[in-house]
């Protein structure tokens, strides 16, 4: 979807994440030249380790990002069951100990319905389901990549000290560092949430389940169930802890008593980069697009779309 018109802007993103790439996508569709600069290629970043269900977690404004989270669900509706895109569109239900209010997300879904009480599992006494985008996240990624190549961008390994200057008057650089932006962007306010899963093989499972009081969710890719998860802010360890896994283990039984049964395939641990909310903004050459805590898949199309009205039209 070029633009058409004059000699293309040439845009560097900065982080091949699931925000950078996206932003990249959206970048080139719109008829940029761009390259995108990594200290991690995209199967090697945190963006690999989520399970990857659409749900606002861990970020803020809400209605920023209500607007960014309806956006990219209308978008991944679209990819949902295109080939090669590892994309789905799954019901699931998230369940509550005790009588709750809508979520303040209600508006990015099309449709949420209440769950009785007598069906739902263990403990819970409130709940509501809706179909959601559940995202393989290696798969997906490397659609993206191979989206960014298809349009003509290019993906180059890179340790930056620092954000790339701009070369011509109107070159942009588009910041999706991420954790990265402790250092790239001088942004301490930008900090690890440590989350680890469990990944299990399939069963047949065919829903997600999220236990709303904290991070437990089973949710089933087509090949394997992920299961997690921790919320550990300040921790840099990327090193699983059995611990963790059993207490991630014997939670998510309440929700799926399979997980109990199920076959271990690997643990992972990935960190989310949290900040108080969300920064996406420009700052002369620069547009800034990181802070996404755990909703970076949940936000990536929506905040693609800002940041390309950021950058502007090519030049």
């Amino acid at each position: 979807m070029g633009s058409g018109g004059g000699a293309a802007r040439r845009v560097v993103v900065v982080g091949a994440g699931v925000v950078g790439l996206t932003c990249a996508v959206r970048l080139l569709e719109e008829g940029h030249r761009v390259d995108v600069l990594a200290r991690d290629l995209p199967r090697e970043t945190t963006s690999v380790v989520a399970a990857a269900l659409w749900y606002p977690y861990l970020v803020l404004p809400r209605a920023r990002v209500t607007t960014w989270a309806a956006c990219s669900y209308d978008a991944f509706g679209r990819l949902a069951g295109q080939p090669g895109s590892g994309v789905r569109l799954l019901p699931g239900t998230e369940v509550h100990h005790t009588r709750t209010p809508d979520p303040w997300w209600r508006g990015a879904v099309p449709d949420l319905q209440r769950v009785a009480p007598l069906v739902l599992p263990g403990p819970y006494r409130d709940g509501w389901s809706f179909a959601a985008p559940v995202v393989d996240m290696p798969v997906y990624l490397t659609w993206l990549t191979a989206r960014l190549h298809e349009l003509g961008g290019s993906l180059t390994r890179l340790n930056l000290a620092a954000l790339p200057q701009s070369t011509g008057p109107d070159d942009v650089v588009v910041d999706c560092s991420g954790i990265g932006s402790r250092l790239l962007a001088h942004d301490p306010t930008t900090t690890p949430v440590r989350g680890q899963v469990v990944v299990l093989e399939q069963w047949g499972l065919d829903r997600w389940w999220l236990d709303g009081s904290g991070p437990t969710y089973v949710v089933p890719r087509e090949h394997e169930v992920v299961v997690g998860g921790t919320e550990e802010p300040g921790d840099w360890s990327r090193t699983p802890s059995p611990e963790a896994a059993q207490s991630i283990l014997d939670r998510a039984a309440n929700l799926v008593p399979q997980v109990r049964t199920a076959r271990v395939l690997r643990h992972k641990v990935g960190l989310r980069p949290a900040r108080p909310q969300v920064r996406l903004e420009r700052e002369g050459a620069v547009v800034h697009c990181y802070g996404h805590g755990g909703a970076g898949v949940t936000l990536s199309w929506g905040c693609a779309e800002e940041v390309a009205a950021l950058v502007g039209p090519p030049a």
